[in-house]
């Protein structure tokens, strides 16, 4: 029987929180019955959604299966049942997968995926078609390991079945050796008219937790309507933890040691704060940052020392060095802190220096020291290469402290972030833009406040294959967990030791091992799931180890992390799992949920079978107002060579006309109809080089062209477009403008053959509509339909919402990420960002690093402009150049930074801006 093909891959996006939107209920379907049964042993979570659903109809139809699960979870197995038969989903190498995928859309079949939403959840979804009067069993599988956070573990599950379920049933079993020393459960779906649904019983090392709502009972929670339950089920508790040492567990020649000792001291910490106060962190985000702040430093140590760092362009400090918290010193700091304001650039690089020079000059015996750094951007000022400044901060803290790094927002670079924190022994955290991004900031803090040991070092004699065994820091309420295999799998031969340093002391431990005996409480069906555990955990360290890796190690990691993958059927970013279906399916197309509050992303590649959606809109004309047109490229046998097609021809208007496209495939418009809230979209059409296509030969994109006319000198009806120029040692930027339609110079290297040309949006007041860099035998060409790049013999496209990207050269380096593409040649360094205004899409260059003459070519190769304010001028007038100027005060939206904050400036001519004529400034052609 011939099978359509689903491919499914998983991406560890962290996203911010949204308000999950019921689903509508799907007409003449029943969901019958909704199990999710939860089995943790040890922390280690196995659970099952299973939903079996009828349709109730005298036809066929299309029924769907979506459900979202932990983003830390690993799906691991996935089936469909439709009429005896059992359709099950094989976890392939990503690669493999998209092979087989593509051949299955050539056939015009199937596709659907995992995709991320929320700050902890991730939404599985897919369809197929139930005969009249049939039934279907979905069942999914996901594993995940329990990370213990300021004293406690946390279980969460979310229900959404879309409508009141007769056999609704969530059982949870928890089975912990040590015994657990208390269990609550928590979530919108245990309060109000639900609460009598929860039903608690403990037994030894035993714990149950059923949720049983009656179809009544599902209509009235919180959330919940006719479309039945919608929330979370959070089940928290923590093991009994009666002795100091930790617990060791072994089965079938694998082993897992928890280690969180109780009796030891805390001690004192040496914590520095940097903390960003430039433009972007304008409004709530400052204002949450200084509430944040004021809390953790009332709830700081008399015997903590403290600093704390303030950056823009420039790096204060509340004091040199670190001081005592005094309660006077605290009070001090307080005042230091509310007098924060957000203004200029962003100076990473020499900010987190500053702070580990503060630590650095205050050592103290019996301490630990802790560095800090909130950002909510990209570095701007100073040293803006990534690289460097990740080599200048590792070398400088040289592994003697770790740094915490906390990305404010989706503005941040956050791989920058991570990376940095990763090899300073630290971690990375997002912290949403929400009305409890105080609470988050506080948080973390609280989860590092109580430093209780410092260079743990775990040992084990008669162990191989062992993960993470140093640390450099061990807090209260957390937990260190370490896995590895028994060699010859010999429990005589195993031995455990773990030695650190304590406040007064170095200290030792030697754990009791867990004998086969011991270990019989493995509930059963999971008597593997010690070796599943440690599987999960190198896979996990592994993906943040393969980060920090080159060359051959980085691809001896990223092979392992695969391999495991592929043994345990877990779907990780190596993977994706192929699921075969009933052939005759209407095409899907997976959508990633978006935080609320952000912009809608546009141009990301999609997969499509067909020109059409359900309801009989066609793919071209007559589009309804609401929803948006997703250019989609197919797989399909090469047809002969296409001639150029003409810019602006009918084709043209309507999207990727298929004989314009690259030889090979062709493209389909599809439509979409818009939710009520912001779509990420994460396309099921991405394989290993996350949407980079290499095509040989020349290529046509008319999409990719501009879609007016040639631009003329003046534009009368269109507003200008207003640039900001930084001004010498004075806070408040000169801002110009220029008439719209404009081709125009940018900027220009002559030593190193690099220049990047730009054309202003026609209707103005906006940006660009059309960039190009040159840089020796290189061309790229960027609009908001999307990007091109040639090195002269291939081209490599790219579209602005694709998942972030990777492409480099001998002399280039591109990195497109969140709506931004970062571009290095030589020793220029440029960011081209994608922006929306009044539903208009334009681009915004941003030069993040230049060769250090003073001056170059174009608008945004000159220096900062020196100037002086005249006194006692009406109206007011600046000395530049040695010439009185008369200005106006104005204001100027700096797109440079992400969060295009709305700053003061001096409006100034042109010419008096930039010492020149604007024919100085403009190109005849890109």
């Amino acid at each position: 029987m011939d099978r359509a093909l689903i491919w499914l891959s998983l991406v560890g996006f962290f996203l911010a929180s949204v308000t999950s939107e019921p689903k509508t209920k799907q007409q003449n379907v029943d969901i019958y019955s909704f199990h999710i049964n939860s089995t943790v042993t040890s922390r280690y979570a196995i659970t099952v959604i299973t939903s079996r659903v009828a349709n109730s109809l005298d036809e066929s139809q299309e029924v769907h299966f979506q459900v979202k699960i932990p983003k830390n979870a690993f799906i691991s197995k996935f089936r469909m049942t439709i009429e005896g038969k059992t359709y099950d989903g094989i976890v392939k190498q990503k690669e493999e997968a998209q092979q087989q995928y593509s051949q299955a859309v050539s056939r015009g079949q199937s596709a659907g995926l995992v995709s991320s939403v929320g700050r902890t959840l991730e939404e599985f979804k897919t369809s197929v078609t139930v005969a009249a009067l049939s039934k279907v069993t979905f069942e999914l599988t996901y594993e995940e390991l329990l990370k213990r956070r300021l004293g406690k573990y946390e279980l969460l599950i979310n229900a959404q079945p879309t409508q009141p379920v007769a056999d609704f049933k969530i059982d949870v079993h928890i089975h912990e050796n040590r015994g657990i020393s208390f269990l609550e459960v928590k979530g919108g779906l245990s309060t109000n008219e639900l609460a009598s649904a929860v039903t608690t019983t403990r037994s030894g090392p035993e714990s149950w937790v059923k949720f049983y709502p009656t179809p009544e009972q599902q209509k009235k929670c919180e959330g919940c309507g006719e479309n039945g339950l919608n929330g979370d089920l959070i089940i928290i508790y923590d093991v009994e933890r009666s002795k100091s040492e930790g617990e060791v567990r072994t089965s079938q020649g694998y082993f897992v040691h928890y280690f969180a000792p109780t009796d030891v001291q805390r001690i004192p910490k040496n914590v520095v704060f940097v903390i960003d106060r430039s433009g972007s962190m304008h409004g709530r985000k400052i204002e949450q940052t200084r509430l944040a702040m004021l809390r953790i430093l009332g709830d700081l140590s008399e015997d903590d020392y403290f600093g704390i760092i303030t950056f823009d362009s420039k790096v204060d400090t509340w004091n040199r060095e670190l001081l005592k918290a005094t309660q006077s010193n605290v009070e001090d700091a307080k005042k230091f802190v509310r007098e924060i304001t957000d203004r200029g650039s962003t100076d990473i690089n020499a900010a987190v220096l500053e702070g580990v020079e503060m630590i650095n000059r205050h050592p103290r015996e019996g301490s630990a020291s802790i560095l800090i750094l909130l950002t909510d951007g990209d570095p701007t000022a100073g040293e803006t290469n990534p690289t460097r400044i990740q080599n200048n901060i590792r070398e400088a803290i040289g592994k003697k402290f770790p740094l915490y790094c906390l990305g404010f927002g989706f503005d941040v670079d956050f791989d920058f972030l991570e990376k940095m924190a990763l090899e300073n022994e630290g971690v990375a955290r997002r912290i949403y833009e929400d009305s409890d991004a105080d609470i988050q900031l506080q948080g973390f803090y609280e989860e590092v406040a109580t430093p209780l040991l410092t260079n743990v070092q775990m040992k084990y004699t008669g162990a191989e294959n062992v993960t993470q065994t140093d640390f450099s820091h061990y807090y209260n309420g957390s937990e260190i967990v370490v896995a590895g295999q028994l060699t010859d799998n010999n429990l005589e031969t195993f031995s455990t030791e773990v030695i650190a340093i304590s406040k007064k002391e170095n200290v030792k431990y030697i754990d009791t091992i867990a004998t086969q005996g011991r270990s019989t409480g493995v509930l059963s069906g999971f008597e593997n799931f010690i070796e599943r555990l440690w599987a999960y955990l190198t896979v996990k360290q592994l993906l943040g180890k393969e980060q920090l890796l080159k060359g051959e190690k980085k691809k001896a990691a990223k092979k392992e992390v695969l391999d495991l993958s592929l043994k345990y059927n877990f779907v990780t970013p190596l993977t994706s799992m192929v699921v075969t279906k009933p052939q005759g399916e209407e095409t899907q197309v997976a959508h990633k949920p978006k935080e609320r509050g952000t912009t809608q992303r546009r141009g990301h590649i999609q997969l499509a079978g067909t020109a059409s959606i359900s309801g009989g809109i066609t793919a071209r004309g007559g589009f309804p107002s609401r929803g948006r047109i997703v250019n989609t490229y197919q797989a399909a046998p090469p047809p002969p060579p296409p001639p150029p097609p003409p810019v602006g021809g009918a084709d043209f208007a309507q999207g990727f006309p298929s004989r314009g496209f690259p030889s090979r495939g062709r493209i389909v418009n599809t439509y979409q109809a818009a939710p009520d809230y912001d779509y990420h979209d994460y396309s099921v059409f991405s394989s290993s080089d996350h949407h980079v296509g290499q095509v040989n030969g020349p290529i046509f994109l008319p999409t990719f062209l501009p879609t007016h006319p040639p631009p003329t000198n003046t534009a009368p009806e269109a507003s200008p477009v207003r640039f900001l120029i930084q001004a010498q040692d004075q806070s408040e930027p000169l801002c110009y403008d220029i008439p719209a339609s404009q081709r125009l110079r940018l900027l220009q290297d002559p030593s190193s053959d690099f220049s990047m040309n730009g054309e202003l949006i026609e209707s103005g007041g906006t940006g660009f509509s059309q960039i190009t860099i040159h840089y020796k035998t290189d061309h790229m060409t960027l609009s908001t339909s999307g990007i091109i790049f040639s090195d002269g013999q291939n081209a490599v496209k790219f579209l602005w919402n694709q998942e972030p990207t990777t492409h480099e050269t001998d002399s280039v380096s591109l990195i497109l990420r969140n709506k931004e593409m970062d571009v290095s040649m030589g020793n220029t360094r440029v960011v081209i960002l994608l922006r929306e205004q009044d539903g208009n899409s334009f681009l915004w260059p941003a030069v993040r690093q230049r060769p250090s003459t003073t001056t170059l070519p174009g608008l945004f190769g000159k220096p900062p402009v020196a100037y002086t304010a005249v006194t006692l001028s009406h109206p007011p007038k600046l000395k530049i150049q040695d010439q009185e100027v008369q200005v106006s005060k104005s204001t100027a939206t700096d797109y440079s930074i992400h969060s295009a904050p709305r700053v003061g400036c001096w409006l100034v001519p042109f010419q008096v801006a930039m010492q020149g004529e604007l024919s100085d400034f403009t190109v005849s052609n890109l």
